[in-house]
């Protein structure tokens, strides 16, 4: 393989997950913060689990995602480690849009997860889940995807908002980018040391915008 076609191999940033105990909360949240209407979403039968979008570009977007109180409980652990989640609404995860989703699992650390197929509504996907629902890093290393076909970022209403930044904390943050370095190819990454985390810096029409 030459130099090119492993830089098409790599992901981009698909999308942010903002965790939360009821969907309303976290709907509350991101609209209170960024002054626009949430209005994409929809529920995730096989996960018991029910989600909102917003845009962050053409290829991008922001999911508050929650246990659905109306579902039957799914007979494996929920993605996102959701089924521990509690404290208020936030940042916890990020998703990876990745060409070749095996491909990908051979190159990425272990506990990633095994392909899931999926699907909500006129969308399709296979997506990485682990067994026990927590990816690795605590939940820093990304969940890896594939579309089929149709994605949600073109489907949403664009209210100018862009994912400037996404900043990356963990105490073992130099195996961390050895780990992601096979994976993603994306400039708006950036990884340091400390405490578990993800802050997103979201680019407004109003500003810059964190979203810790």
């Amino acid at each position: 393989m030459d130099q090119k076609e492993g830089a098409l191999a790599l992901g981009q940033i698909d999308h942010l997950v903002v965790s939360s105990a009821t969907l309303a909360e976290g709907v509350a949240l991101i609209e209170d913060l960024l002054a626009v209407p949430m209005t994409g979403g929809g529920e995730h039968p096989l996960m018991g689990t029910h989600n909102a979008l917003l845009s962050l570009g053409p290829e991008t977007y922001l999911e508050v995602i929650a246990i659905n109180p109306d579902a039957p409980a799914p007979d494996r652990a929920r993605w996102f480690d959701l089924d521990y989640f509690t404290g208020p609404a936030r940042l916890t995860n990020w998703a990876l849009r990745v060409p070749d989703l095996q491909g990908a699992l051979h190159r990425a650390p272990n506990g990633m997860g095994d392909a899931v197929a999926l699907e909500r509504g006129a969308y399709a996907w296979d997506m990485a889940i682990p067994i026990d629902g927590r990816l690795p890093f605590s939940g820093c290393a990304p969940g890896l995807l594939s579309w089929k076909g149709a994605q949600p970022a073109p489907d949403l209403a664009d209210h100018g908002l862009r994912l400037a930044a996404l900043e990356i904390t963990h105490p073992e943050a130099d195996a961390l980018s050895v780990a992601l370095a096979p994976l993603v190819a994306d400039g708006r990454i950036t990884l340091h040391g400390g405490a578990p985390g993800l802050v997103a810096w979201l680019d407004t029409p109003r500003g810059m915008v964190e979203l810790p």
